[in-house]
């Protein structure tokens, strides 16, 4: 309790100094500075004229923070301000995991102002989702904002209807100036890997099936002396081996049936449990699996310590190879699609991301004054300038133009000190995320490596995004008692899991069917028909 206590403590410590410190040059009535609260600019025309200062609250990259604490030192953040004609006061929860839903929470049960941007996942982390944000005041419907304000996101989502429907609740209100991943290229980032050149010093193929996997980390184990050749991030856990068992873990649609289902009750979540149990038994996982952070998964795949995992194609493959490469020419990571269970069995299930990011999108706060200010600086994103500038950053510095094309410098993707991720997140934000369309052109550099564009199709699977479910919305009713349904379930599914894999609980048909019949006591069913619910109005928008 005492821990809580301080805890507690320590984040509202952090909110003051927050405010305090965005609060230097004077506060005004838009929780940044004041100013004029309109400009005598054109519409659609930048940069704006107006002595208006805005706050802007967003998560700080892990790409960003080792060299800046602040977006608005870097060379992005100082461009952005001037491109646009508005000053912005950068304001960053703490670092860790649920900071900044935490800071947030704060923010709004203290009755301060809020700042005049926020930028956060409203779909999923807002009790009660984007439209009890609204009613709660805590953010703006941006309809008739967009239709006096914003021409280019106005006019993107009219010429594209496919993301506009995603964007939007079931009532047709906007909440937030979107991320979205333009191009399918950019729906696959992150998979299983394995050293190419373990493969071919043992003689051995590139693994298809369970049995070939199982083969291969056995050899790796014997006759290469790793001690336990596979290793995660364990709170990525369903990239790891789950879609051969013909399920994927938590919510999505089955192919059989064309039905919402929750992949911890089937058949194969026991089957798949059952191989990790033995894999984990047999010493071919991680024995520290169930603690493994992104660091301690770096050292491993970077010592040769470890020769398989579940990781990003840029910050893992890539930074791996930049860093073992020079003292190991041979060094060689190659991305490969999730197995199967049969030799030439089709794969159905695939982890595709979503072409509507959700995780980070800029909303404007319910304490914002300067309106039309912050709709016209969020609009810009939208724009031919601000689409260059937030997939490519600043010509004749991070890129320039080579046969029509925006081209990648040496000073970010050659940088001497920092990581290719590093180097391009001080210049642009398509390595994250934001207000904007992610451009291809973006990944197709990022991705410098061959073996890096390889991994582009090897983790294509046709058809894979309709069994991913939209970004739905639940209403306000539903998403609260979904959320208090669901954090039962999700623990308590958890829980089981990770006894399982690490051998302190076994399961066997009496204990399976208890776990079930334990779950839908819990109301996974009720879940299921609001998801069922939700996703038949999406289709309905």
């Amino acid at each position: 309790m005492k821990k809580r206590i301080l805890a507690v403590l320590l984040v509202l410590f952090t909110v003051s100094a927050l405010f305090a410190g965005g609060s230097q040059a004077g506060r005004g009535t838009s929780g940044g500075t004041g100013g004029s609260a309109a400009t005598t600019t054109p519409l659609g025309s930048y940069p704006l004229k107006t002595d208006v200062t805005l706050s802007y609250w967003l998560t700080l990259s892990l790409n960003i923070s080792p060299n800046f604490s602040n977006l608005g030192d870097t060379p992005f953040g100082k461009a952005l301000q001037e491109k646009t004609g508005v000053k912005i006061n950068f304001l960053h929860p703490p670092t860790g995991s649920n900071a900044d839903r935490e800071q947030l929470n704060l923010m709004i049960a203290d009755g301060s102002n809020l700042p005049d941007i926020l930028e956060y996942n409203w779909l999923t982390s807002y009790p009660g989702g984007p439209e009890k944000a609204i009613a709660d005041g805590v953010i703006l419907k941006l309809n008739d904002i967009i239709d006096q304000y914003c021409p280019n996101l106005k006019a993107y989502l009219k010429a594209h209807p496919e993301f506009d429907r995603m964007v939007k609740t079931d009532d047709g209100s906007y909440y937030s100036f979107p991320f979205i991943r333009g191009e399918e290229i950019l729906w696959y980032s992150q998979g299983l890997m394995i050293r190419k050149d373990w493969l071919d010093e043992l003689g051995l193929q590139p693994p298809d099936t369970m049995d070939d996997w199982h083969t291969v980390l056995s050899a790796f184990k014997t006759r290469k002396n790793i001690p336990s050749p596979f290793t995660q991030v364990f709170s990525n856990n369903q990239r790891m081996f789950v879609t051969p068992f013909n399920i994927m873990k938590g919510w999505y649609i089955s192919a059989d049936d064309n039905k919402i289902h929750f992949g911890q009750i089937e058949p194969g979540y026991r089957r798949w449990m059952e191989t990790m149990a033995q894999w984990y038994k047999e010493g071919l996982i991680d024995q520290d699996i169930a603690t493994i952070q992104t660091a301690q998964q770096n050292q491993k795949m970077t010592a040769g310590t470890a020769g398989a995992t579940v990781a990003s194609v840029g910050s893992g493959m890539g930074t791996w190879t930049a860093s073992a490469r020079p003292g190991n020419p041979k060094y060689e990571i190659m991305a490969l699609p999730d197995p199967v269970l049969s030799k030439g069995a089709k794969r159905t299930y695939a982890y595709v991301g979503q072409a509507y990011g959700t995780n980070a999108t800029a909303a404007i706060s319910g304490s914002c004054k300067n309106v039309e200010i912050a709709a016209r600086f969020l609009d810009w994103g939208f724009s031919q300038a601000g689409h260059l500038f937030y997939n490519f950053g600043i010509e004749g510095e991070s890129y320039t133009m080579v046969n029509g094309k925006p081209t990648y410098t040496d000073a970010v993707m050659k940088h001497p000190s920092w990581s290719v991720a590093q180097a391009l997140s001080a210049y642009l934000r398509s390595t994250g995320s934001g207000p904007f369309v992610q451009d291809g052109g973006y990944i197709t550099q990022y991705y410098a490596l061959p073996e890096q564009k390889l991994a582009l199709t090897n983790y294509a699977v046709a058809g894979a995004g309709n069994y991913i479910l939209p970004p739905i919305t639940a209403t306000q009713d539903e998403s609260r008692e979904l959320a208090t349904i669901m954090n039962e379930i999700n623990t308590y599914c958890d829980e089981l899991m990770t006894k399982v894999i690490l051998g302190t609980e076994t399961i066997n048909d009496a204990s399976w069917n208890n776990f079930v019949n334990t779950v839908r006591r819990m109301s996974i069913d009720r879940a299921i028909a609001i998801q069922t619910g939700a996703i038949e109005r999406y289709k309905a928008r």
